[in-house]
């Protein structure tokens, strides 16, 4: 059930279908004098760098005060899909974009086939760091090219379950470990007065980790463009295992990260969350009251013999296109996700999870958690971490992808419609969506 692609055949396939996308003269090919020139500068320099993290002003000045010839201004703006996004590439397009920008995974490849980003692989110790970095993040930020980076890898999202522990033991239901176990134990929740989970509208990202746990693929690349395969063997899987949650009332359908989810939450009525990482720090605002009650279990499998998680969320840092200064840019940004001072700040002030492996040893994944019953929640997030596919793609229209899916589930919800649906359709209008912006696509 789970695919593996070659990052060779990888490598000459994107390449292959960039240029057919009209961006394989620019300076950021891998291999092109541009992708060679990155020298430091005689004279000092000025960055500047938009994200949405909170307090990452506050760690940047921690670079400043060592760095006086290379300065930073941090721009804070809305998260990417909230208007960010489209920011960078009016700013692109009008020549005054940003040295360095806060992109997610699953948006860097619309910003390379925008040919938005500069590969910085020659600028010193950015290719060497590739062992600093959690192996799947790595390859989401090279594309699996060769001599090629085009961003350094931020944060990420390893996703496991959170459960109300003191809920399952009251009920004498087991912690499922497998899916089939998850729907039994969502019927006997439903006869306790409870949900197992909530499935929404609008997580698409979270329907498309799941896809990613079963071994599925939404996007590949091949040497005539992009194929679109929404509606492949792992993905129909997928819908249909929650298609029959929805259809069976086993899972609520509020929305995610409302007061009344959040209320619900707080109040028992959802005995579990398949969630990232940063889902530890949702609950503990979300639902203070209900400390000790929860625990972490790594994500239900799809066989017994597996152990497969996924992602969900995460950024990297990019050096944007037309940047007067790639190298000072790029040791910007390798400082800011592998020093363990800048690391833990970025933690305790926004949150993140480092996709740096030295991020495990920070302070604040150690030790026991008192709001998860004394667990030692973090270690299972380091294993999931371990246990992520490498070689998943995303696509180059993802925030299309995902308002077409959403429009889709919602039919689905409302009973009009289903998953399966909704995939078919999102499929077709990707595919749409690609030709209309000139991107190659294999049919």
């Amino acid at each position: 059930m789970r695919k593996h692609h070659g990052k060779t055949t990888a490598a000459v396939v994107m390449v292959s279908a960039l240029a057919l996308a009209g961006c394989s003269g620019g300076s950021n090919t891998a291999g092109a004098p541009g992708a060679a020139a990155c020298e430091p500068s005689t004279e000092p320099v000025e960055l500047t760098y938009t994200a949405w993290v909170p307090g990452m002003d506050k760690v940047v000045e921690l670079w400043n005060e060592e760095n006086p010839d290379i300065q930073v201004t941090v721009q804070s703006g809305p998260n990417g899909n909230a208007g960010t996004y489209r920011n960078f590439f009016n700013q692109l397009q009008a020549g005054n974009a940003p040295d360095l920008g806060q992109i997610e995974y699953d948006a860097l490849p619309n910003f390379r086939v925008q040919d938005g980003l500069e590969n910085i692989a020659a600028c010193e110790g950015i290719a060497e760091a590739s062992d600093q970095f959690i192996d799947w993040t790595w390859n989401q930020v090279t594309f699996g090219e060769e001599d090629a980076v085009y961003a350094i890898p931020q944060d990420s999202g390893p996703m496991a379950l959170f459960y109300r522990a003191d809920l399952f033991e009251q009920a004498g239901i087991e912690v499922p470990t497998t899916w089939e176990e998850y729907a039994t134990a969502a019927g006997q929740i439903r006869e306790e007065g409870g949900y197992i989970h909530n499935f929404q509208r609008a997580d698409v990202n979270w329907f498309a980790g799941l896809v990613w746990q079963a071994g599925g693929q939404w996007f590949s690349n091949e040497e005539d463009g992009w194929s679109v395969n929404l509606t492949g063997e792992e993905s129909m899987q997928v819908a249909e295992y929650w298609q029959g949650l929805l259809e069976d009332d086993l899972v609520s359908t509020l929305p995610s990260f409302s007061d009344e989810w959040n209320a619900s939450i707080s109040e028992g009525d959802q005995w579990t969350w398949v969630s990232a990482v940063w889902g530890t720090r949702h609950l503990q605002s979300a639902a203070p009251d209900s400390a000790g009650k929860w625990a972490v279990a790594p994500m239900p499998q799809w066989s017994e013999d597996q152990s497969a998680a996924s992602n969900w969320g995460g950024s990297t840092t990019a050096v944007l296109k037309g940047s007067d200064h790639p190298y000072e840019a790029s040791q910007f940004a390798l400082w800011l996700n592998t020093d363990p001072e800048a690391l833990a700040l970025a933690n305790e002030l926004g949150g993140l999870y480092p996709a740096a492996t030295s991020g495990a040893d920070l302070a604040a994944f150690s030790g026991k958690s008192e709001f998860f019953g004394g667990q030692a929640v973090y270690d299972v997030f380091a294993e999931a971490t371990q246990n992520v596919d490498p070689e998943f793609t995303w696509g180059p229209t993802m925030t299309q992808t995902y308002t077409d899916v959403s429009d889709g589930f919602g039919q689905a919800i409302a009973g009009e419609s289903t998953l399966m649906e909704a995939l078919r359709r999102g499929e077709q209008q990707t595919i749409e969506s690609l030709k209309a912006q000139s991107i190659p696509v294999v049919e």
